[in-house]
């Protein structure tokens, strides 16, 4: 899958937080265990490869004790970063989209957790609230057409306990009954092109993002060879999954399993 092009601005604030690591005499590795992050993570970041979130630098800033100057560099450049006219940045994207396509190889789509489980996989009290604030697009007037694919593992992988899976699995049940949510269940086998979660967020105009899980947050991407590779994964998994009322069998063997 081809890399995203780096803006200017990425690369810009990337130098930024290299010169300022440098200052303060730190290595890569010695950041990220700082901020809580993988190495690649920050040489990522660095090297301009991925668009990291305003908290990321406020976090910075308090590693590097660097005041609010890469804060101030994240406002000053980054949200001049050049994206499509209809983003800044995933949650954005999927906020006003008409179409929305995930695959949940690890977790529930964050669209879909309840409070209880987001709040186990989720660092912070700001962090869970932004992902609730993220589940308002399912609210929208007329709402997304949504279609999500859950590898079968997401169900026997515990979060929490046995109380937050079940009431889990209950709300992606009730889910699956909602007219613009398809739900499917993705049996356990290799998928031609698929070697993590991702998103697909389609605009009423047909402009699209995608987003590609990693293991160090994620990054996006609207380049088209990128696009047309996950739209192709995710028909593919599509056809080979369960039918909606073979999943909804399979969720409700799993309520019973986590209510055991």
């Amino acid at each position: 899958m081809p890399a995203r092009k780096s803006s200017p601005a990425l690369k810009s604030f990337g130098a930024e937080v290299t010169r300022l690591r440098e200052e303060a005499g730190i290595t890569r590795s010695a950041l990220a265990d700082l901020v809580t992050v993988t190495r690649s993570y920050v040489s990522q970041v660095e090297g301009g490869n991925t668009r990291c979130r305003r908290d990321f630098a406020e976090r910075l800033d308090k590693a590097l004790s660097t005041g609010r100057a890469l804060t101030d560099a994240w406002d000053d450049l980054m949200q001049k970063a050049k994206y499509p006219k209809w983003f800044a940045d995933f949650s954005r994207a999927e906020s006003s989209a008409a179409l929305l396509r995930s695959y949940g190889e690890t977790f529930v789509d964050g669209l879909l957790q309840t409070a209880d489980y987001a709040r186990v996989l989720l660092p912070n009290e700001p962090d869970l609230e932004a992902r609730l604030r993220r589940q308002q697009a399912l609210r929208a007037k007329p709402p997304p057409r949504i279609l999500v694919i859950l590898s079968e593992t997401v169900l026997a992988r515990e979060v929490g306990n046995h109380e937050v899976m079940r009431a889990q699995c209950e709300h992606l049940l009730e889910v699956s009954t909602w007219e613009n949510v398809t739900l499917q269940i993705a049996p356990v086998a290799h998928y031609k092109g698929v070697s993590g979660s991702f998103n697909i967020a389609t605009q009423p105009s047909g402009d699209e993002l995608v987003y590609l899980e990693t293991s160090a947050g994620g990054i996006t991407s609207d380049d088209p060879g990128d696009i047309l590779h996950v739209v192709s994964a995710f028909a593919e998994m599509q056809a080979r999954a369960l039918s909606v009322a073979d999943s909804r069998d399979f969720i409700r063997k799993a309520v019973t399993r986590w209510t055991l």
